[in-house]
């Protein structure tokens, strides 16, 4: 396997409470990601996907913070990294896309200066120099005429365009890791598929690394070549995308696949997942999916099961990934 480029090591994220034990947000998550690769992360809303992406782009919300574990990037050390230097990697190392353009983007700021602050800042260029760079990487995002379009504000493009504008923003110093929280939600399917396969060209031909967070399975299946499953901010199941979506192990991935349309299957019955996921202040004992899952026996509700290889580059955490794999019913 490719050394990481990304390497992150029992990460635990929440909110400290004076006399009270932590809220524990995202617990004890470990995944790594090598030069160049394109990884998911999918999971439900609340799952703590787009916290991990926010940790790693040292972007954590007021009151978040880093409890525990490790976050390492091309072997240095981002837990704990005075802001100065968090600042320098940001552009030219890691640069991150978000999922709303509008809250992204400054409003009263022409959209080609706003490419252009990072070249400036990051790379020494001259004013000119960033301004030329910044049409050049609005061409290369495919937005038309993109020399007219470099001198329009937000407000005055639409949110394809202005997603593709964020995208410009983020690849115009040559990051190697490029974080996207849910760049496509707001988006309608055609400019979804068109943002999607922009990323891709744009990762396979400079080379850099994409973590991708997303709640699609289908995203995912279209452009990553391994996934995370999270849930109840814990990582259940990780392996290749054809691996995990071909054979989950973990029953939440089953229950994410059993309730997505399959368009190869246009008759085949949803069944969606019952319940809902657990507060995060009062998580049950064991597996916080026991509740909702139709495989859980008793041990599951004594301990939080660790992931554990059940096929070759492919785990889970789940002690009855056996029964899942075989089709035993739930």
């Amino acid at each position: 396997m490719a050394a990481s480029l990304l390497s992150v090591s029992d990460l635990t994220l929440g909110v400290r409470r004076r006399g009270r034990p932590d809220t524990r947000i995202v617990e004890d998550l470990s995944l790594d990601i090598a030069a160049g690769e394109r990884f998911g992360i999918v999971g439900e809303s609340g799952s703590g996907k787009s916290l991990t992406l926010r940790a790693i782009a040292g972007l954590l919300p007021r009151g978040v913070e880093v409890l525990s574990g490790s976050i390492r990037y091309d072997g240095r050390e981002l837990v704990g990294m005075p802001a100065a230097q968090r600042r320098r990697l940001t552009g030219p190392e890691i640069a991150m896309v978000f999922q709303e353009p509008m809250t992204a983007l400054n409003p009263v700021v022409r959209v080609g200066d706003q490419i252009a602050e990072g070249p400036r800042r990051h790379l020494g260029l001259s004013r000119a120099d960033a301004a030329q760079l910044a049409v050049e990487m609005m061409a290369r995002t495919g937005i038309p005429d993109p020399a007219r379009r470099a001198r329009a504000y937000p407000h005055e493009l639409s949110g394809g365009l202005r997603q593709r504008i964020v995208i410009a923003m983020a690849v115009a110093c040559g990051p190697r890791l490029l974080l996207c929280d849910e760049p496509t939600t707001a988006l309608d399917v055609t400019v979804q598929h068109q943002v999607l396969k922009l990323l891709e060209a744009l990762c396979d031909d400079t080379g850099t690394a994409l973590a991708f967070v997303t709640h699609d399975l289908a995203v995912v299946n279209q452009t990553c070549s391994d996934v995370a499953v999270m849930y109840s901010g814990h990582v259940v199941e990780h392996g290749s995308v054809r691996d995990v979506l071909a054979d989950p192990r973990h029953p939440y991935t089953k229950g994410l696949l059993d309730s997505a349309p399959d368009f190869d299957q246009p008759d085949r019955r949803l069944v969606p997942i019952p319940g809902f996921p657990p507060n995060l202040t009062s998580r049950p004992p064991g597996c916080p999916f026991a509740p909702r899952c139709g495989f859980a026996v008793d041990a599951c509700t004594t301990a939080v099961p660790p992931r554990e290889t059940v096929a070759p580059g492919h785990d889970a955490a789940c002690i009855e990934s056996a029964r899942i794999f075989e089709g035993a019913p739930a």
